[in-house]
């Protein structure tokens, strides 16, 4: 009959790849023969080895997270593009240069500075938030102050695609259109889109189609010389 005391600790025993201590205790009721017991700890080396992959396992890319990945291996280009709707209220935007320059990058946001003509008021600011992206749009005047209408914008409310992100109005947009006589603007969704060989910035307005369309798309395959900063970078 095996000997077992109250606790009783295990013998060294030959194991594949060598001889190791196994310094593991087993209560006098489980105390088993050395076969049945290396049977055991290999049940029980499986099972800790598949929670340490559970726990090392990635977290899966989101399709906001592989569009941000994206939009920032442009960091430092500027592309040229034009005017694809067909509103006309946008004309005089069809007649002059729009170049869209991705300027500055960190982990958390991406600043893209618009400038059509000589105008360079414009800045699209897109940030991570906790649920997706935010898109917001930094208007300044010349003397780089605020304009009366700015930081205006919305967060993302669904996955979207790896190629596309929407930005429904948010709140705070909502109010300051409303202050500003801008009550048109009120059901904003804006997008952006990255192919592979284009940029997309998209503004529609409900009912859709039918509504409010301002596209433009920038031409990725050909960079264009960096324009001079956005009024109020200083």
């Amino acid at each position: 009959m095996m000997h077992c005391p109250h606790l009783t600790r295990a013998r060294s025993w030959s194991l594949v790849g060598g001889t190791e201590n196994l310094a593991l205790y087993f209560h006098c009721g489980a105390c088993v023969s050395k076969d049945e017991c290396m049977k055991k700890l290999l049940v029980i080396s499986a099972a800790l080895g598949l929670g340490a992959c559970a726990t090392m396992e990635a977290p899966r890319e989101t399709p906001a997270d592989a569009f941000f990945t994206a939009l920032s291996q442009y960091c430092g280009q500027a592309f040229e593009g034009r005017i694809t709707s067909e509103d006309e209220v946008d004309n005089d935007w069809r007649s002059q240069r729009m170049v869209m320059h991705v300027r500055q990058c960190s982990d958390d946001e991406i600043r893209i500075p618009l400038h059509v003509g000589e105008d360079r008021s414009r800045t699209w600011i897109v940030s991570r938030t906790g649920n997706g992206l935010r898109l917001k749009h930094d208007h300044r005047h010349e003397d780089g102050s605020d304009d009366a209408v700015t930081m205006y914008g919305g967060d993302t409310r669904s996955p979207g695609l790896a190629w596309r992100q929407e930005f429904p109005v948010d709140t705070f947009s909502i109010a300051m259109f409303e202050r500003e006589g801008l009550s048109a603007s009120v059901t904003n969704i804006w997008a952006m889109e990255l192919r592979d060989d284009r940029f997309v910035y998209e503004l529609r307005r409900p009912p859709i189609p039918g509504g409010r369309h301002f596209r433009a798309e920038f031409d990725l395959t050909e960079p264009v010389a960096a324009p001079p900063p956005p009024w109020g970078s200083d």
